[in-house]
């Protein structure tokens, strides 16, 4: 699980470097993105504002280190070779509201249940890395709303704008991405606390069990997991005369995806005795479907950095354009640096998937593959009962879900290549926006916990139970 000298989020540096060495580009810059297209960015009307709050963003202490996203790089790397499994998964969307003790234990106890019960069935190392600390902003397929004939700009996130359906709500306010640093800074020193502080010990597992969890239909099963490591973990410990001080914690990663991009490159640094930039803002970003352009403003900032970057897949990525967006991002073909996160749709993934993993693999390029199997399978709805009747709602199949990471682990095993990890979107909530599952959710059970702002999540059980399904499968072609 994790070293004994390591406290996650890091607080020591591992004895980790990355597995090739990456040569800056003369031709990148701090700023060369600004040359480029770029789209998704909110329109600051008070420029002086924007520049002060910069200025200040810039002057402040990081939120992660450089040995910290040194070491999840090295470790992507041993993801891509099949020795590590990769759980990443998190709300789709923060609030700042939601930055409180009870929200964020909640969310660190459903990954750490998960990634128990991935170890057991995997029998890999799990890296775990949150949707957390930093995911205040998000994309839009419009940027205006029209209300009753009225048009504002749409709500893209804390981090940029207020939901307020009025002119100053629907303002980008610099302050927000001030606020945004300042949720994630607190964030991450709870996450930190927790953690150093044994919250995800292995000798005590029961301690990360939700009140929800005893009522769900796969709690037996999920206590026999815990019995049976903590059997285990007492007969090793027998063994070697002492207490194994490396399962009192675990690694812990954070993400969020790299949209404003002015605030991005304020926390962006070079540090003493390490070559190149460092986007210090979070361990992982990544870029969406919208701004995946190779020849965009996003990519051109992305290559510059030395941070592993995740791409988003979909239908519409070309072979020949997804190629150009690995060789921009990796052109000394660094193991662990570009992880490519495929959303297809459990019924699109079968075309989809396949010509992309071949064309990636004859270039013979490093990339780490993960499925997304969220996105491609949100959907519309109209509830027939309860208080969304006749309403359209916006949510995801369970079934849909688990089908897409089955065929994903099929595909690769026929095209040899390695899914090396999930990107799951879920809470620790008890809520009710995706369908199906143990409990047998309906449409008409929507509108009864229905609290996402954004995308559906699955719920706790739901994500266990995905969590179950795919360590099942791991441990009968292990």
């Amino acid at each position: 699980m994790s070293s004994p000298h390591a406290s996650k989020i890091q607080s020591i540096a591992p004895n980790t470097q990355p597995s090739t060495k990456r040569d800056h580009d003369p031709s990148w810059t701090l700023s060369s993105w600004r040359n480029r297209p770029s789209v998704q960015q909110p329109v600051y009307p008070d420029a002086a504002s924007l520049a002060r709050t910069l200025g200040e963003i810039s002057a402040l202490p990081p939120l992660v280190t450089s040995y910290e996203v040194e070491a999840l790089k090295s470790a992507l790397a041993e993801a891509a070779r099949g020795e590590r499994f990769i759980l990443w998964g998190g709300d789709c969307a923060e609030n700042f509201a939601d930055c409180t003790s009870a929200a964020i234990a909640s969310r660190l106890k459903i990954l750490l249940q998960m990634s128990l019960v991935l170890v057991h069935g995997t029998r890999k190392r799990i890296i775990r890395i949150g949707r957390f600390a930093g995911q205040y902003a998000k994309p839009r397929s419009t940027m205006t709303e029209t209300r009753d004939g009225v048009e504002l700009p749409c709500f893209r996130g804390d981090n940029v704008n207020r939901p307020e359906f009025t002119s100053d709500a629907r303002t980008p306010d610099p302050s927000l991405l001030l606020r945004g640093y300042e949720r994630s800074a607190l964030t991450l020193n709870f996450v930190r606390a927790l953690v150093d502080g044994g919250f995800a010990d292995l000798h005590h597992p029961e301690n990360w069990d939700l009140d929800f969890v005893k009522h769900s239909p796969l709690a037996a099963e999920y206590q026999h997991m815990v019995d049976s490591i903590g059997e285990s973990l007492r007969f090793m410990e027998t063994l070697a005369g002492s207490s194994i001080l490396a399962m009192q914690r675990v690694d812990f990663y954070t993400s969020h995806e790299l949209l404003v991009l002015e605030y991005e490159a304020a926390l962006t640094r070079q540090v003493p005795r390490r070559e190149g930039w460092f986007n210090l803002s979070t361990h992982l970003p990544w870029v969406g479907l919208r701004t995946s352009d190779p020849d965009g403003a996003h990519i051109e900032f992305c290559r510059g950095i030395s941070n592993p970057v995740g791409v988003k897949v979909g239908p519409d990525t070309s072979a020949e354009a997804l190629l150009r967006t690995i060789r921009a991002l990796n052109p000394t073909d660094e193991a662990g640096r570009v992880v490519l996160v495929t959303r297809f749709g459990a019924h699109q993934i079968g075309r989809g998937l396949p010509p992309l993993l071949r064309a990636v693999r004859d270039a013979q390029v490093a990339v780490v593959w993960v499925c997304d199997p969220m996105h491609g399978n949100t959907e519309a709805v109209v509830p027939t009962t309860g208080a969304w009747a006749g309403k359209s709602v916006k949510t995801r199949k369970f079934a849909h879900i688990l089908a897409e990471v089955e065929q994903a682990f099929e595909i690769h095993r026929n095209e040899g290549t390695v899914l090396a990890g999930v990107h799951i979107e879920l809470t620790g909530e008890d809520v009710t926006e995706c369908t199906g599952g143990a409990r047998g959710l309906t449409d008409d059970d929507l509108s009864r916990a229905y609290r996402s702002s954004v995308d559906p999540r699955l719920n706790y059980e739901q994500a266990l139970e995905l969590a179950m399904l795919i360590a099942r499968r791991a441990g009968a072609h292990a």
